[in-house]
C-alpha cells in the first residue's frame, strides 16, 4: 500500500508517551484518496516513537463497507529499501507488482514484499470483497540489504493454540510456531485472539522491542489497558509478558524485533539514509509517470511497470521545504 497522504510529512522521534509502565501510541486518520475514500488509522511512525525493530510503517483500516468507500483501488506507485506486509482480518486484495508477481491475499495469509532497489506494485480489492479489515505494515530494510533485487513471498500458516488463546505467526517464531518466510532482520509478526477473561504468559526474545496492536477490546499488558485501535510499545529486556481479556474477546497483532540500530530517512513510499537520496528516487518514479503520461516508451528503470494492470500511476507529492532528517 501506498502512503496515501498527498502532503507527507516528516516526523522526528522524541520521547514516548508512557503511562501504567507501558507507552501506549494514539492512531491518528489518514485518508487513502477522494471524498468517499476509506480511512486508516495510523500508529507508527508518530512523532514520540519512529520504529519497534525494523517496522517503520503501521496502519489498521476497517472494518469498511465496500458499498460505502469503494473499497481499495491504490494504483501503481513506487518503493525502495524496504518490504511491505499485508495482513487480513476480512476481504481479499489483488496484488500485482513489477517483478511479475500477481497474487491475492485473504484472511489469515500474509504477503510479503520485498522493494530492495526498487519495485512499483498496485493494489485492489476484488469485485467479491464486501468488507475490508486488516493491517498495512512496513518493514525497513538494513544498510547491507536495502539494494537487493525485488522478490515477494505468500503464506498461510496454520493456527496454534492454547487455553482460552489461539494464534497465526506470519513472521518469526512464537507459541511454539515459526513462520518460513525469510526477513532481512529478525522480526516477529502474528495475529493472536484471546477469549474473554482469558490469561496468557507469553514467552517472548528478550533482546526485542514488541508491539500490541489491538484490532478488537480491551488488551491488558501488565499493568496497562490498551484500548481498540491503539499500539502498545514493550521495551526489550522481558523474556515472558502477561497478556489477558477483559469482558470481551481480543484480537491483537503482534509485532517485534531487535532495536533497529540505524538510522532512516522515511518520505512517502521511501526508505533511505540522506535527504539526497530520497530526492533522487522521487524524481526517477516521477520523471518514470511524465514518461507514461506523455505516452512515450517507458524504459524500466529502478521501478519498473506493474504488469497486468492499466491504473495510471500515482505521481510523487512535491518534496517538503526543509531538508529530511535521519531518525531511528
Amino acid at each position: 500500500m501506498t502512503n496515501p497522504e498527498c502532503d507527507p510529512q516528516e516526523t522526528v522521534a522524541t520521547a514516548g508517551d508512557v503511562d501504567c509502565g507501558t507507552e501506549v501510541l494514539r492512531p491518528r486518520e489518514v485518508p487513502l484518496g477522494g471524498p468517499r475514500a476509506m480511512r486508516v488509522r495510523r500508529t507508527l511512525p508518530q512523532r514520540q516513537r519512529s520504529l519497534i525493530g525494523a517496522w517503520c510503517f503501521v496502519d489498521h483500516y476497517g472494518p469498511d463497507l465496500v458499498t460505502h468507500s469503494g473499497g481499495m483501488s491504490v494504483a501503481p506507485h513506487p518503493h525502495t529499501g524496504l518490504q511491505t506486509v499485508s495482513w487480513l482480518f476480512e476481504g481479499e486484495i489483488e496484488h500485482r507488482d513489477s517483478a511479475g508477481n500477481h497474487a491475492r491475499v485473504r484472511p489469515g495469509e500474509v504477503n510479503l514484499m520485498t522493494a530492495g532497489r526498487g519495485i512499483s506494485h498496485s493494489e485492489i480489492s476484488t469485485p467479491t470483497t464486501t468488507t475490508l479489515h486488516g493491517v498495512q505494515l512496513w518493514v525497513a530494510l538494513p544498510d547491507a540489504s536495502r539494494h537487493v533485487d525485488p522478490r515477494f513471498a505468500h503464506h498461510a500458516p496454520a493456527p496454534v493454540t492454547g487455553p482460552g488463546w489461539r494464534a497465526r505467526v506470519f513472521l518469526g517464531s512464537l507459541l511454539g510456531d515459526t513462520s518460513p518466510v525469510a526477513t532481512y532482520t529478525p522480526l516477529l509478526g502474528a495475529e493472536l485472539h484471546l477469549d474473554a477473561g482469558a490469561t496468557l504468559e507469553l514467552d517472548v526474545d528478550d533482546s526485542f522491542e514488541l508491539g500490541f496492536l489491538v484490532d478488537r477490546g480491551v488488551l491488558h499488558v501488565g499493568e496497562c489497558d490498551v484500548k481498540q485501535d491503539q499500539l502498545a510499545y514493550v521495551a526489550p529486556g522481558r523474556s515472558t509478558l502477561a497478556l489477558s481479556a477483559g469482558s470481551e474477546e481480543v484480537r491483537v497483532v503482534v509485532l517485534g524485533g531487535p532495536p533497529f540500530g540505524e538510522a532512516i530517512v522515511m518520505w512517502w513510499n521511501f526508505v533511505g539514509r540522506t535527504h539526497e537520496e530520497i530526492v533522487a528516487f522521487r524524481d526517477e518514479w516521477q520523471t518514470q509517470v511524465d514518461d507514461v503520461h506523455d505516452s512515450q516508451d517507458v524504459a524500466p528503470g529502478r521501478y519498473g511497470v506493474v504488469l497486468g494492470d492499466h491504473l495510471p500511476p500515482i505521481p510523487a507529492p512535491p518534496l517538503p521545504n526543509a531538508r529530511l532528517r535521519a531518525r531511528g
